[in-house]
């Protein structure tokens, strides 16, 4: 079988129970996959191992990283980070599937940036989404995380975080000081309050 070079290194996450597994190649197409326990993974036989950690709560997968929730069962990260890291780098250079070719992306009530392209957005929650891609969105990804445009009502812009930040203590902050901050920089008329909706 041939082996797949890949690289693959691991970074703290402002979620003190996620880690980030990321690699030099693209995991996945532009979907986000995540799965909160083993009955979730089967369409992800990358998942499906991981759950076999008892430590493993959830696993996230966007583009080239893993994130990984681990219980609150008080194992450290820094004592099972090298035995994970090593684990998902060797089933990726084996060739390991990562997500099956007929599964599903996350389904949640949240637009992810496909759907955007589907649903007629208003002109204010295209501006709102273009401001997300351009200045949340990536800071979000490098931290292991997702977020996305739900809606926007009455001034209110709810958005969904996932995968890192799902559950993260800063999240909140963030949520307030950046980027409700942003949106009622660029658009003072018409921006009230972000808020997370995580259904």
């Amino acid at each position: 079988m041939t082996k797949i070079p890949t690289s693959l290194y691991s970074e703290a996450t402002p979620n003190p129970r996620v880690m980030k597994f990321t690699a030099n190649r693209m995991l996945v197409d532009q979907n986000i996959y995540e799965f909160n326990n083993r009955a979730e993974a089967s369409a992800s036989p990358l998942a499906l191992e991981l759950f076999g950690f008892p430590f493993v709560e959830s696993v996230f997968i966007s583009n080239n990283f893993i994130s990984i929730t681990k219980k609150d069962n008080g194992i450290e990260w820094s004592d099972i980070i090298l035995e994970m890291r090593e684990f998902i780098r060797d089933y990726l250079v084996d060739g390991g599937s990562v997500i099956n070719e007929d599964a599903s992306p996350k389904k949640s009530k949240t637009i992810t940036h496909k759907e955007e392209l589907k649903r007629e957005f208003s002109d204010i929650e295209k501006k709102i989404a273009d401001l997300l891609d351009e200045y949340v969105r990536p800071a979000v990804e490098q931290d292991g995380g997702f977020i996305s445009l739900k809606k926007f009502e009455k001034g209110i812009v709810t958005v969904s975080l996932q995968g890192a930040c799902s559950g993260c203590p800063s999240s909140s902050m963030t949520l307030k000081s950046g980027i409700e901050g942003l949106l009622k920089r660029e658009m003072p008329e018409e921006i009230v309050e972000v808020i997370a909706d995580n259904d």
